[in-house]
């Protein structure tokens, strides 16, 4: 391979892997913001989460209260008392209540137990909560695949940046067959990472 040849390669190498380097640094960058947001949505989610968790809990404790002052008012033959508890029954919890009922608790061993083992037991808050546990979860895989991609493009950034350096230091050496070498090894180097980028996803905008 004579010089101009030689010359003209480095010069190539060093044009492309300079913009393959700014590529891969801009989209590191560009992933490291998405992990920023999709972390902040998945951190929002679970406050979300746990306060609708929080609400879900109190209904139950409350539920729980007057079922539990309806059977004594009930066991101790004060039906006026267990009326004024029943009216009183969250909206969420009066369908369980009467499904409960309609099943026979006290003559029928097969009935569930309580109210709250029935199917019709169900709590908009918790169905809310659970929603956001998933929202949230997808949101923390998001964040650890762009995590992923912000460290693949930046291997990516330091391969590239040891291409560009074969392709200076070729012009450096002495004889051709020195030159050649070390230019090969920064073709061959820039080559294997281009292909390996191009299989990576880019990410445009954040």
């Amino acid at each position: 391979m004579t010089h101009k040849r030689l010359e003209l390669l480095s010069t190539i190498l060093l044009a492309v892997a300079g913009v393959a380097t700014a590529w891969a640094a801009y989209q590191s960058r560009q992933w490291t913001g998405e992990q920023s947001l999709a972390t902040s949505k998945a951190t929002a989610t679970r406050i979300a989460e746990n306060r609708s968790a929080a609400l879900a809990s109190r209904q139950v404790q409350i539920d729980v209260a007057t079922f539990t002052a309806w059977l004594n008012a009930r066991a101790e033959r004060h039906p006026a008392l267990a009326r004024f508890y029943s009216t009183r029954f969250r909206e969420e919890f009066k369908p369980a209540f009467a499904a409960w009922l309609a099943a026979r608790p006290l003559t029928n061993p097969s009935a569930p137990e309580t109210p709250f083992a029935m199917p019709q037991y169900r709590l908009q808050s918790q169905t809310q909560a659970d929603h956001l546990e998933t929202a949230a979860a997808a949101q923390s895989d998001r964040s650890k695949d762009a995590n992923q991609h912000a460290d693949n493009f930046m291997l990516a950034v330091v391969l590239f940046a040891t291409a560009l350096f074969f392709a200076g230091i070729s012009s450096k050496l002495q004889t051709e067959r020195a030159r050649a070498w070390v230019l090969g090894i920064g073709c061959v180097l820039f080559l294997g990472t281009l292909i390996w980028v191009i299989t990576l996803p880019a990410q445009v905008s954040t």
